[in-house]
């Protein structure tokens, strides 16, 4: 028997993993395996999903010009309300990474849907590789939206080697942060004796140093010589996986019960030690210098 609290407000959590394949042809077969997968998810009680980045058209373009082709608006494009009417159906949240377009822009972003439909954006602003001869750098910063099961913050792949990035969400009250992946190539080794990614480390860590749940949904296989590393997870505010990380390789539904109420008590560690208040403010900006959305305290 777990020594564990039982949550007082439970969200069953799930994100997905699958090796959706990039080009126009293998557009309908990846919204259908992640249809497929996010359904099996929802029989299995998860009212919060997350599906990886750019999950529909695949990541590993050939050139812009294929992006380009690719893209859509969101969220009037049809693959944004494809999933809309999903989280509507369903009666879930869900974030899915998609290419948009705007005008002549191309932004690699992740898109919230809630029970009543679209909820926002965010617009990856850590390009790695080869995405910067494709997409342009986030312009909208890092949004955190209030929904009726929490405050939702959005990340994409290479933010979390940025801390700036999960600690700018967590100073905005963010209960949980969604972090859709591609992650691929890495120093070697990529893999360590237990099999986690370095990736999967770094979000432990995201989560632990700002007491905040981190459910990170990665791909696996290989597309066009890019190979993808699995290891999916969910991480408490301790910065413990809440359930069993994915493998490195193969398809994977990882769920987990999170009360999300609790991040907001989390930075508070014992009478002497609370995250926020020890924060030196007065040698650095309290923000770090952003000014895009308001700073709130958890």
């Amino acid at each position: 028997m777990s020594d564990q609290p039982k949550p007082f407000s439970p969200v069953s959590v799930a994100v997905i993993q699958f090796d959706p394949q990039c080009g126009p042809e293998n557009v309908p077969a990846n919204i259908e395996r992640a249809r497929l997968l996010a359904t099996q998810a929802v029989e299995r009680g998860a009212r919060l999903i997350v599906l990886p980045e750019l999950c529909c058209t695949g990541y590993s373009f050939s050139s812009r010009a294929e992006a380009f082709a690719m893209a859509e608006p969101v969220p009037e494009g049809p693959t944004s309300r494809y999933w809309e009417a999903f989280a509507r159906e369903a009666g879930i949240h869900l974030a899915v990474g998609v290419a948009e377009c705007d005008g002549s822009r191309l932004y690699n972003t992740a898109v919230l849907f809630g029970p009543g439909g679209y909820i926002g954006r965010y617009r990856k602003t850590h390009l790695w590789c080869r995405e910067k001869l494709y997409f342009c750098a986030g312009d909208l910063g890092y949004p955190v939206f209030e929904t009726s099961i929490g405050r939702i913050g959005l990340m994409a792949c290479w933010d979390v080697w940025f801390p700036e990035v999960p600690r700018l969400l967590a100073l905005q009250g963010a209960d949980i942060i969604l972090s859709l992946n591609c992650w691929v190539w890495t120093p070697p080794p990529l893999f360590d004796e237990s099999g986690r990614c370095m990736a999967s480390y770094l979000t432990m860590t995201a989560a632990h140093v700002n007491n905040v749940f981190i459910a990170a949904a990665n791909r696996v296989g290989t597309d066009r010589g890019d190979r993808f590393l699995g290891c999916s997870l969910i991480v408490g505010t301790n910065g413990w996986p809440l359930a069993p990380i994915a493998a490195p390789e193969g398809e994977a539904v990882v769920m987990a019960e999170v009360d999300l109420s609790t991040a907001r008590s989390a930075p508070i560690w014992n009478s002497l030690n609370d995250l926020c208040r020890d924060r030196r403010t007065d040698l650095f900006d309290p923000m770090l210098g952003y000014r895009q959305h308001p700073m709130l305290p958890r």
